[in-house]
C-alpha cells in the first residue's frame, strides 16, 4: 500500500477547497437552481376581470333569451281574440239580409246563425256537446247531425237523439247599428232552448 501523501503548498493553491471540502473551482461553475417565476402582480386581477366580464355578459344574455322565450310562450296561450275571427267578435251582416225561418253557417265563426219565424235571432255553437265533433246543418230534416256518434238537434239546438247530452252551446249576440255581431269568445253552455235566448232587432 502507497503512503497518502498531502499535497504540497502549490497544489492547494491551484485547487483550492471550500469548508466541506468541496473544490472552490466546483462550486463557482455549478449551476444555480432555477426558481420558479413569480407571476406578475396585476396578471391574476387583469384574468379574473376578464372572466367575471364574460360571465356577467353570459348571464345577460342567457337572462335576456328565457324573457323572449317566456314572452313568445305566453303570446301563444293567450286566446286570439281578433274581430272577424273565432274568439273575436264576428259581423254576420245586416239583420235584414237573414230571412225568418232560415239557419246560416259562419266557418269562419265556427257557429251558424239561426233566425226564428218570429224574426228573433239565435248564434248555436257548431261543436257537438257529447265529444266535440262539428256538427252540420241539414236542412231536409230541419236539424244539426253530428257525424261522430250520430247526436240530432233541432231547429233550436236542443237535443232530439242522444248520446249528446245537452243542447248545443250559444255566443251572445247584438244587433249594432242594424248588424247582427256574434261574440264567438264567449260560448255559453244551455240545457234546452228557451225562448228568452233569442235577441231581437
Amino acid at each position: 500500500m502507497q503512503p497518502e501523501t498531502r499535497p504540497n503548498e502549490s497544489e492547494r493553491k491551484s485547487n483550492p477547497t471550500t469548508e466541506h471540502g468541496t473544490s472552490r473551482a466546483a462550486a463557482q461553475t455549478a449551476k444555480p437552481e432555477p426558481q420558479a417565476a413569480k407571476p406578475e402582480a396585476d396578471a391574476a386581477p387583469a384574468t379574473r376581470t376578464r372572466r367575471d366580464f364574460l360571465k356577467l355578459g353570459a348571464g345577460v344574455l342567457g337572462a335576456v333569451t328565457l324573457a323572449e322565450v317566456a314572452g313568445a310562450g305566453l303570446l301563444f296561450l293567450q286566446p286570439r281574440s281578433l274581430d272577424g275571427e273565432f274568439g273575436g267578435v264576428l259581423i254576420a251582416g245586416a239583420a235584414e239580409s237573414f230571412p225568418p225561418g232560415t239557419v246560416t253557417e259562419f266557418p269562419a265563426g265556427r257557429f251558424f246563425l239561426i233566425r226564428a219565424e218570429d224574426g228573433g235571432f239565435l248564434a248555436v255553437y257548431r261543436r257537438c256537446t257529447h265529444l266535440g265533433c262539428a256538427v252540420s246543418w241539414d236542412a231536409r230534416e230541419n236539424s244539426f247531425v253530428c257525424p261522430c256518434h250520430g247526436s240530432h238537434f233541432d231547429f233550436f239546438g236542443t237535443v232530439e237523439n242522444p248520446p249528446a247530452p245537452s243542447a248545443l252551446d250559444t255566443f251572445p249576440l247584438e244587433i249594432v247599428d242594424g248588424q247582427v255581431h256574434v261574440d264567438t269568445g264567449r260560448p255559453q253552455s244551455r240545457d234546452v232552448f228557451a225562448p228568452a235566448q233569442l235577441v231581437y232587432a
